[in-house]
């Protein structure tokens, strides 16, 4: 009895054992499988450096943060960072950044991967023919790309417009192209280094250089000089000015007989000029006295007043007589033979005034006034060139 039991046991535990033997193979052979589908085989292609990596995970993007490499916002990943990673396949990663580029002229600011200048141009989707700064083939750095595209111009020259079209960037190139060749004096209406932007209109003047001979005047300078002889306000010109003359030797720059510009080659003075000297007077006259009347001083107030002169020349005479005579009629320099008020030398010098000269303060201030007139101009005048020198 006990060995049917175990015979019929035997083949029930045999069934059990290789089905337990199937689960664990099942469940080995799946996790084997999963694990083989995440580890990939990718080339990594980050900015131009090329590496071959075994990474794992399902994603691009697992694939990138397992081998630390980040992405912004601007950057170009291919495929996709949500892709399923390539297996044996290639990542393509460009990281952005600004760069400054000049199209014809204006400057922009730009994110861009590219990697070289001919990447540039084809992310900026330039229509037609394109010039760079810098050849097709250079990495883009910090460096200003300057990029030129066709465009329309029209050259007027030797008397014809062209209509030219070119991608040329500068003034300088586009005539370079078309073969206008300048000459020395040759002027051109804008800046060679211009940039060359669509429908610029550009003139082109032949100019020849003549060397020509003038002669031409020199002007005089006017050299002005304090004078305490005159009154303030007054001025007198001592030396007249005259202008010299020079000959210049110049190179004319001309354009259809037109005088376009000049350039002095030589200068030659063939007469100096006389400067112009101007006394400036800085002498300020004397303040009123009260007058007596009466008095000599009275009659003579009346008399500088009937001359059309005002109160304040009166104060400069009035200043001057004091000094010389303090207005006595028969005052008299022993050692000179000066004699009257106004100090006349000789005395008898005052007989054309009148016989009543050495007596009548009248005769003596009319031949007075009529010698500062004559000599001086006014008493101011006369009060002040005594106080320069001690006498009038």
């Amino acid at each position: 009895m006990t060995g049917r039991r175990a015979a019929s046991r035997g083949p029930r535990g045999e069934r059990a054992r290789l089905a337990a033997q199937a689960s664990v193979l099942a469940l080995v052979v799946g996790g084997t499988t999963a694990f083989a589908t995440l580890h990939k085989t990718v080339t990594l292609d980050v900015d131009g450096t090329v590496t071959t990596v075994s990474a794992f995970g399902r994603t691009v993007d697992d694939v990138l943060a397992a081998q630390g490499v980040e992405v912004a916002e601007h950057d170009l990943v291919v495929p996709a960072p949500g892709a399923l990673a390539p297996d044996g396949g290639e990542i393509v990663v460009r990281h952005a950044r600004q760069v400054q580029v000049e199209v014809d002229g204006e400057q922009h600011t730009v994110w861009t991967t590219a990697l070289t200048v001919e990447d540039l141009v084809g992310e900026l989707q330039v229509r037609g023919e394109v010039r760079a700064s810098a050849s097709r083939a250079t990495a883009v750095g910090r460096d200003v790309v300057r990029l030129s595209t066709t465009k329309t111009l029209y050259v007027h020259v030797d008397g014809r417009t062209l209509e030219v079209r070119s991608a040329a960037p500068t003034v300088r190139e586009v005539l370079r192209e078309i073969g206008v060749v300048l000459g020395e004096y040759d002027r051109v209406s804008v800046s060679l280094d211009a940039a060359a932007v669509d429908g610029l209109a550009i003139l082109v003047s032949r100019v020849q250089g003549v060397t020509r001979t003038e002669t031409v005047p020199e002007p005089f300078q006017v050299i002005r000089r304090d004078d305490p002889s005159l009154t303030r306000g007054r001025e007198v010109v001592q030396t007249v000015g005259r202008p010299g003359a020079k000959v210049v030797t110049y190179l004319s720059y001309e354009s259809d007989g037109v005088e376009l510009g000049r350039m002095v080659l030589a200068e030659a003075v063939v007469t100096k000029p006389v400067d112009q000297v101007v006394r400036v007077g800085t002498f300020t006259p004397p303040a009123v006295s009260p007058v007596e009347p009466g008095t000599a001083r009275a009659i003579g107030l009346e008399m500088v007043l009937a001359r059309g002169w005002d109160e304040t020349q009166f104060a400069c005479l009035d200043a001057l007589w004091t000094r010389e005579s303090n207005w006595r009629v028969n005052a008299e320099n022993k050692k000179s033979g000066a004699y009257g008020i106004p100090q006349a030398l000789p005395g008898s010098k005052m007989a054309s005034a009148g016989d009543d000269w050495r007596t009548n303060p009248a005769t003596q201030i009319a031949w007075g006034l009529g010698y500062i007139s004559n000599r001086y101009g006014t008493p101011c005048d006369a009060w002040a060139f005594f106080q320069a020198r001690g006498w009038y």
